[in-house]
């Protein structure tokens, strides 16, 4: 079977292009590198350069590579810039979302994953979110992933299309150096940034309803979540017409305060974090529940923290390498 694996030049898609070659599947990626980087693309998988706004090279390219299957992982992901440029994130999103989905049913492809986000959910008042907790998006990027839930559902249902929409918590790690994260968006290597420079890491607010008073977040490594991508692609192929929806998180809540400790544990710094104000919007805990994707696909997650710390951690020492502690 070939699945093409859109965004697979990027950070989480060449991680599920690694999955799936090593799993004994085939795998074309298409990614129009605004942010992806073709270098992460093994040899042996073909890139092709578009856009999924691009109607007659999906349908072109879905034809000539035989693409029984694809894997959605393109979008624009950054919340803050989301707020600033929302048509543009509505049109990258969902409008390349609907192009795609047009692309894929008449071809005749018989399967799809979507990449979908914790960040449905918005501000959750709940200990373990499951996948029935009520989702209220508080960013136009959190908007853009649910309304794609809900094009990938209808598709699902008008059509046939076998479709999986899969809830990302916060991801971290990398399967290897060359493959990690070069942006500076999230905690990891937003803390690593800090202390590569020699500054105190920053907590925003400390005084939220949580044991330390700072925010709490499921982490997942990245290899964990290309493997839950793999089970999912392999359970629709079994069942043809299906539509599921899961959280993909490790049911553990780490604080950020906690986060920051153990990373300065792995680097080898010892720079206390200094607090600034709360940022708006953000929750105070938000932890999945698991147990749907245990139970349907039987994933579960097999790397912890400090497995994401410490291969993070390799990635950013090879690009800076004058961060490394003797």
């Amino acid at each position: 079977m070939t699945w093409l694996i859109t965004g697979g030049a990027g950070y989480i898609g060449a991680h599920v292009v690694r999955a799936m070659t090593e799993a004994g599947e085939r795998a074309v990626v298409y990614d129009d590198l605004s942010t992806g980087i073709a270098e992460r693309v093994p040899a042996q998988v073909p890139l092709v350069v578009g856009s999924t706004l691009d109607g007659d090279l999906l349908r072109r390219t879905l034809s000539e590579h035989a693409v029984s299957g694809v894997v959605h992982l393109a979008a624009k992901k950054q919340v803050g810039e989301s707020v600033e440029l929302p048509l543009h994130y509505y049109r990258e999103n969902v409008e390349g979302l609907r192009v795609l989905l047009d692309a894929v049913t008449t071809s005749g492809v018989p399967s799809f994953v979507f990449s979908s986000s914790a960040a449905v959910y918005g501000m959750p008042d709940v200990d373990l979110v499951t996948e029935e907790t009520p989702c209220v998006p508080m960013s136009p990027y959190g908007e853009t992933k649910l309304a794609g839930e809900w094009l990938v559902r209808a598709t699902n249902r008008a059509t046939g299309l076998a479709t999986a929409s899969l809830r990302y918590f916060n991801v971290a790690g990398a399967a290897a150096p060359e493959l990690a994260d070069v942006g500076v968006f999230n905690l990891v290597p937003m803390v690593f940034e800090r202390l590569t420079q020699q500054g105190a890491p920053r907590i925003f607010g400390d005084d939220y309803p949580t044991p330390d008073g700072t925010c709490v977040r499921d982490y997942i490594h990245v290899v964990d979540l290309a493997e839950a991508h793999v089970a999912a692609a392999r359970a629709l192929r079994a069942a043809p017409g299906t539509d599921l929806t899961l959280n993909i998180g490790r049911g553990e809540g780490v604080s950020v305060r906690e986060m920051i400790d153990r990373i300065n544990a792995v680097t080898g710094y010892d720079i206390p974090p200094t607090v600034t104000p709360r940022r708006p919007g953000d929750p105070a805990r938000v932890v999945a529940s698991a147990d749907r994707i245990a139970e349907q696909l039987g994933w579960t997650a097999k790397h912890d923290v400090e497995d994401m710390i410490t291969s993070a951690w390799e990635g950013w020492v090879r690009r800076h390498p004058e961060a490394a502690r003797g």
